[in-house]
């Protein structure tokens, strides 16, 4: 298992579109997004140029052009503060630290999001591979992929992009 998470990493580094310096650039909890809120949880429609002029460039390119960061480059990927992670365009509670995992993908790893419509699935059968996209379920961001070598409970692996998440420590 290991040495397929390992793979699966090695794989993504050298297919997906890079952005390295994105979770550098993720200041989506600022003012100059009107569509953030922690508590909203009513469908967005907004238009990638109203997101473009509103998001940093890293972030633009992971959520809006299912880009993904460098394995092992993400300021969450070896976390374990305890806490809420939120979807960094919109503010959406996407899953709680008790969820999260270590993984040797190089990406947050999760077993569960908060709730069932935290996220939505989208069918990837991109770059020659059948995945399954992880996109936030309130403004349909990119924030990853799951995979079906996760620990128990749910034995998934949300395989997630450090840089399109919001993280606030528990208090």
């Amino acid at each position: 298992m290991r040495k397929l998470n390992l793979l699966v990493a090695l794989l993504c580094m050298v297919l997906c579109t890079q952005c390295s310096n994105a979770q550098n650039k993720n200041n989506m909890t600022n003012t100059n997004n009107p569509h953030y809120s922690r508590t909203d949880t009513n469908k967005l429609n907004v238009p990638d140029s109203e997101w473009k002029k509103i998001l940093a460039p890293g972030v633009y390119k992971i959520a809006r052009e299912k880009g993904t960061e460098y394995a092992f480059s993400g300021k969450y990927w070896k976390t374990d503060v305890k806490g809420m992670y939120y979807c960094a365009v919109c503010g959406n509670q996407l899953f709680r630290s008790g969820a999260k995992f270590a993984s040797a993908c190089g990406w947050p790893s999760f077993y569960e999001p908060i709730r069932k419509n935290s996220v939505i699935y989208i069918p990837d059968d991109s770059h020659g591979m059948e995945r399954t996209e992880v996109q936030c379920g309130r403004c349909n961001s990119h924030l990853g992929h799951i995979f079906d070598d996760g620990p128990a409970p749910t034995h998934q692996r949300f395989c997630m992009n450090s840089a399109v998440l919001d993280f606030e420590a528990d208090k």
